[in-house]
């Protein structure tokens, strides 16, 4: 089993022909709601994959928490939402036309997903193999999760997004960390990728997956050194891409992959979704993912 300790959100849906700037305003060609949130993006990934998940996340007591109840019950996702009294969380999310987006995030009830909500669902949690971790939940409830699987000799893998707030008491915890170029530089400084890895490796973390989009990965740590170039496809939203990935990376190694070849699985998935348009309703089933592999000659 995988579990995912994180954030839900609603996701508004700006398509634009271009990012809007300072003092302009812009009609948007296109507006769409959609269930998002980084947790609930790696949970649902993973569940269309084929895991069994269960996902810790707050919920608020509005019409968004509405929506996102709703979408996690039909994802199979229901056994971990805990409600609270405030609005639920939700993005505003600009979609150029080269597939980039912007997202500003409103935390809402992922503010209350605590310490002591973690350690209440202490044991359901460690019935898990497999932890994901993102950061759009206050840290303290981060951390207490990872040090829990830790402890219990489980596998972490933690995606550092946003990239603020984030102690290097983390690393000790977290087995993968899975940035992207900007968080690392967040993270360790502006130097090119083979030095963010080498500075997140002195800051304690074990392996590094540094996620470069078009350009693909770099692994190196206890479990390998390797790059991959990045699956060609024709983007058109790559929101959730990278929890895409995420959630495909904790769905392969649980199902035993190597971790080049649990790569490739993931690096698969998140190409898949950056063709479609919205978060969640763009993660791929398994099935998919082995059609697209299969179509480009990728065994694993």
């Amino acid at each position: 089993m995988i579990a995912v300790v994180g954030s839900n959100n609603v996701d508004v849906v700006l398509t634009v022909d271009h990012f809007t700037r300072a003092g302009e305003t812009q009609k948007c060609t296109t507006l769409n709601y959609f269930p998002g949130g980084k947790g609930a993006n790696q949970a649902v990934a993973a569940k269309k994959l084929g895991a069994e998940v269960y996902f810790l996340t707050c919920v608020g007591n509005d019409g968004n928490a509405q929506f996102a109840v709703e979408s996690l019950k039909k994802a199979g996702l229901e056994k971990g939402i805990k409600k609270v009294d405030s609005p639920n969380g939700m993005a505003i999310i600009e979609v150029e036309a080269s597939g980039n987006n912007r997202i500003v995030i409103y935390p809402g009830a992922n503010a209350y997903l605590t310490e002591s909500v973690v350690e209440s669902a202490r044991d359901e949690l460690l019935k898990a193999d497999v932890l994901l971790l993102q950061n759009e939940i206050p840290f303290s409830a981060t951390l207490h999760a990872a040090r829990l699987f830790h402890e219990a000799g489980k596998l972490v893998i933690f995606d550092p997004a946003p990239s603020k707030d984030i102690t290097k008491e983390i690393f000790q915890y977290v087995d993968i960390i899975t940035p992207n170029e900007s968080e690392a530089v967040s993270l360790v400084g502006d130097l090119p990728p083979e030095m963010l890895i080498k500075e997140l490796k002195k800051l304690g973390c074990k392996n590094v997956l540094l996620k470069l989009g078009e350009k693909g990965t770099i692994f190196s740590g206890e479990l390998g050194e390797f790059s991959l170039g990045a699956f060609k496809v024709d983007a058109v939203d790559t929101t959730a891409a990278g929890d895409t990935f995420n959630g495909a990376l904790a769905v392969a190694i649980e199902n035993g992959l190597d971790m080049i070849d649990a790569v490739k699985f993931a690096s698969a998935a998140a190409a898949i979704s950056v063709t479609r348009m919205g978060a969640q309703p763009s993660c791929p089933t398994l099935e998919e993912v082995k059609f697209f592999l299969d179509e480009r000659g990728v065994k694993i």
